[in-house]
């Protein structure tokens, strides 16, 4: 037994080693050496996931968020409302409802002016310096007037904490520091000559020196927004020219509780200080414990999805209709939800989530002590658990048939989910999952995928039976599933694609024959190349002409839109090969296309002799036809009305209704241009211009159908398109086609 299994060690060294280097890749990722940015992607997926299978729901009622929502800015104005309405709106807060703390998710950086009074001040200098009174009457009317004194007046000796914005370099260009800071929460000698890595300030948008001394306090509102746009985190404090200022939860929570002074934690004050590293942890509040990273943010404990705290119109509690318990006692925070104040960011919860409410979040999880712990020494665990579990993989899959190896994967990778899964909900503490995830499905795909290529060699009979119709790429993914494939014929909607090469005959009669064959292969190269790339199935070359479909094998709900994709990158391609053939001395060689959209039959079809994986059906046929009409509307690719709705984000132009030979049914046909994001206004305006014309030639309104036409005609003089028209249009004031005219136009020829 011992001896078979070093045998079958020597036989699975290369898989052996394969998986200690994928180990050691994965140690180094860890470790720092370099980063991986799908791991990150990854960790932040399943840090989501996590958030969302954990949320504990329901509404708190101890925070309630007085929102400035569309109600209010309908009924009391756009915001900023004047400062006497915040007063007024503060007062009925603590007076009326006898609220405990009043935090601001709203930042005064600029005088009140709206009440006139600076005005009337500049008026007693200058044209009523002489009325007799008009000063004193002023300064009467002074305390009134005077709005940012009046809201002043209404923090004063009362629990309220201003809210203020730290600007970062990438929009330091915006505007100059506005307002006046609060004094910082810590300067860098609270923290003894220790690193500390807050996030850096180049500038802020604070409140009045007035209101800030009025006020209890003010904390930042900056979200930390990661790469993915996701907002997870929130900086606890921010640095700003060397002190440190605190958030606006943190703030809130310090004032609830009187305490005077946030105290920083540090890692050597705490039972794992034995390992080293000195990094920041925590911020105490008296009792409370505030766990913090590497750059002294919180993780945002999201209790649900927005609406987890009760929101109350800032117009109801103005009008006082806002019964009295759903605010007395309560901590109360003023934000919006309104869409066009930009307070709406995406969380792991939801896409669209008020801003406000992260902070309300935050603020329940200090009192609740919930906010999830990730510190440092995390990263050594997790270099532990992928050398352990490496190093066992190696050493076991040699000995395991695929079902156990699967099975040990599985279990696996069950053990480390629920590991981390028990740390989240009894520890509170976030550690590392996606690098073992992704560790364990990269090992057991690579030792799948060698014992599959390397030990079974033989040709899959999937390979054998299409191999030969469609691109390799597609011959992949089919071989998941073998079964699903056949080439008996059926019926199905799909997609087919004819290209010609304008006037061939000429210009072949130039070349020698093996010039000839050199030219058709690096011409039909690249255009199977593209065809393959969007996943296209080659039906045959016709000489100079290529025909393709999509939708089959393989079901491809998308078909339509990979035919055109292909059609337009064909033209750009065969633009580019003009100039390599200009350089080898080759005709320029243009190419036409037809693409149409349908019921087909789809299978093997032709002779005892020979047979082929092809398409027929009227649906083909008029993909043909669709091809021959590009000459003559002056065209490179046609495209049918089933193709363009079944694409509807590309911009097409209409070219006619028309019935092509062999046809009875018209049809409408298009000139695909591009994406819509990428057509410009004056080709959208060029658009308009020939639909409207087209709608007057169709109404038999010559006139002014020639007129539309001339002037796009102005517009692109090279446009064959139309040239037809006007010609058509001459005709038909010679001859009127009649009162039972439908507009559309019959094509004799193929």
């Amino acid at each position: 037994m011992k001896k078979k299994y070093w045998l079958r060690l020597k036989q699975q060294f290369p898989i052996i080693l394969i998986t200690l280097l994928i180990t050691f890749a994965f140690l180094g990722q860890t470790a720092g050496s370099y980063q991986w940015r799908f791991i990150q992607r990854l960790e932040n997926f399943l840090y989501d996931a996590r958030i969302l299978l954990t949320m504990p729901g329901g509404i708190d009622e101890r925070i309630v968020i007085i929102d400035i929502d569309e109600k209010s800015i309908t009924e009391i104005g756009r915001w900023p409302w004047s400062r006497d309405r915040v007063a007024r709106l503060v007062n009925e807060l603590f007076e009326n409802y006898g609220i405990a703390l009043l935090g601001f998710d709203v930042v005064f950086p600029e005088p009140d002016e709206s009440s006139g009074l600076k005005i009337l001040e500049v008026l007693g200098k200058d044209e009523f310096a002489d009325v007799p009174g008009y000063k004193e009457r002023i300064n009467g009317l002074r305390e009134q007037l005077d709005y940012d004194h009046l809201l002043a007046q209404s923090f004063n000796g009362r629990p309220v904490i201003l809210g203020l914005y730290f600007r970062s370099s990438e929009d330091i260009g915006q505007s100059l520091n506005s307002g006046v800071l609060p004094a910082p929460t810590f300067t860098k000698e609270d923290f003894g000559g220790r690193s500390v890595f807050a996030r850096t300030a180049k500038g802020y948008n604070a409140n009045l020196i007035e209101l800030q001394k009025a006020a209890a306090g003010a904390g930042h509102f900056n979200p930390q927004i990661d790469d993915d746009g996701v907002v997870r985190r929130v900086p606890m404090v921010y640095e700003f020219e060397g002190n440190y200022y605190e958030s606006l939860s943190l703030a809130m929570a310090r004032s609830l509780f009187g305490v005077a002074k946030t105290e920083p934690v540090f890692a050597e004050d705490t039972p794992f200080g034995e390992t080293g590293y000195a990094g920041l942890e925590w911020l105490k509040l008296d009792f409370l414990k505030i766990p913090v990273d590497i750059h002294v943010q919180a993780l945002v404990p999201y209790r649900g999805y927005q609406g987890s705290f009760r929101y109350v119109s800032a117009a109801d509690v103005l009008r006082g209709q806002v019964k009295k318990e759903v605010l007395q006692d309560k901590i109360v925070l003023v934000g919006t939800t309104a869409p066009g104040l930009f307070d709406l960011r995406t969380t792991p919860v939801q896409k669209q989530y008020a801003g406000v409410e992260i902070h309300a979040n935050l603020i329940a999880g200090i009192l609740d002590q919930n906010i999830k712990l990730h510190p440092a020494f995390t990263q050594g665990a997790e270099f532990i658990q992928l050398l352990i579990t490496g190093l066992l993989l190696a050493i076991l899959f040699p000995l395991l048939s695929p079902v156990w190896a699967t099975f040990a994967s599985v279990f696996m990778l069950a053990v480390s989910i629920l590991f981390n899964l028990y740390f989240w909900q009894t520890h509170n503490m976030v550690l590392p999952l996606a690098s073992i995830i992704a560790m364990l499905l990269c090992i057991f795909l690579v030792n799948m995928s060698y014992g599959f290529f390397i030990e079974r060699r033989g040709k899959r009979q999937i390979a054998s039976t299409f191999g030969q119709y469609v691109p390799p790429e597609l011959v992949d993914e089919m071989n998941f599933d073998p079964n699903s494939y056949t080439l008996e014929a059926e019926n199905r909607e799909m997609t087919v694609l004819f290209s010609d090469v304008r006037g061939f005959t000429s210009l072949s009669e130039g070349l020698s024959p093996g010039e000839l064959s050199e030219l058709m292969n690096a011409y039909l190269t690249p255009m199977t190349a593209i065809i393959h790339e969007y996943r296209g199935t080659i039906d045959k070359y016709i000489g100079d002409a290529v025909m393709a479909f999509w939708g089959a094998p393989i079901h491809n709900p998308e078909h339509a839109r990979y035919a055109l994709q292909t059609g337009l990158a064909m033209l750009e391609r065969v633009n580019a090969l003009r100039e390599e053939f200009k350089e080898r001395g080759w005709p320029e060689i243009r190419i036409g296309i037809g693409i149409n959209t349908g019921v087909m039959s789809v299978g093997n079809m032709g002779s005892k002799f020979r047979m082929a994986y092809t398409v027929l059906g009227d649906a083909v046929n008029l993909g043909s036809r669709l091809e021959g009409l590009t000459k003559s509307y002056g065209v490179e690719i046609i495209v049918s009305e089933t193709t363009k709705e079944a694409v509807p984000d590309y911009v097409y132009r209409e070219l006619d209704i028309v019935r092509v030979k062999g046809k009875d049914r018209p049809i409408a046909i298009y000139e695909p241009l591009a994406p819509v994001s990428e057509v410009s206004t004056e080709e959208l305006e060029e658009i308009k211009l020939n639909r409207e014309a087209l709608e007057y030639y169709r109404n038999q309104s010559w006139d002014e159908a020639e007129s539309l036409f001339m002037k796009l005609l102005d517009w692109s003089p090279d446009r064959n398109l139309y040239t037809l028209y006007l010609d058509r249009i001459a005709q038909f004031k010679h001859s009127p086609p009649g009162g039972g005219w439908d507009g559309v136009y019959t094509h004799t020829a193929k």
